[in-house]
């Protein structure tokens, strides 16, 4: 399993519909990038100036909506996960 290091979060990405409303298959081309995801590994959180580390405040197993472009995708063991920093989070859900 993948551990983040600081203020970085382990998000499993929430697949995409593959099906318009009305039936329509899309291509991947197509597809909106997913902006959802569920937390699967937190950092131990920001280092701040005196030597504390400020608490995550996003927790494992919480659905989460995270910016669009933002993080770094990686794929262990057959899944894809995106690493982001807790500031690029948005909202939990």
């Amino acid at each position: 399993m993948i551990k983040p290091l600081g203020e970085r979060v382990v998000i499993e990405v929430a697949e995409s519909d593959v099906k318009t409303a009305s039936g329509i298959v899309l291509p991947d081309t197509a597809k909106e990038k997913p902006q959802k995801g569920t937390v699967v590994a937190v950092g131990a959180g920001k280092l701040l100036d005196n030597g504390e580390r400020a608490a995550m405040e996003v927790k494992v197993g919480e659905g989460v909506i995270f910016s669009k472009y933002s993080g770094s995708e990686v794929k262990v063991e057959g899944k894809d996960y995106l690493i982001v920093r807790e500031s690029d989070i948005l909202a939990v859900i």
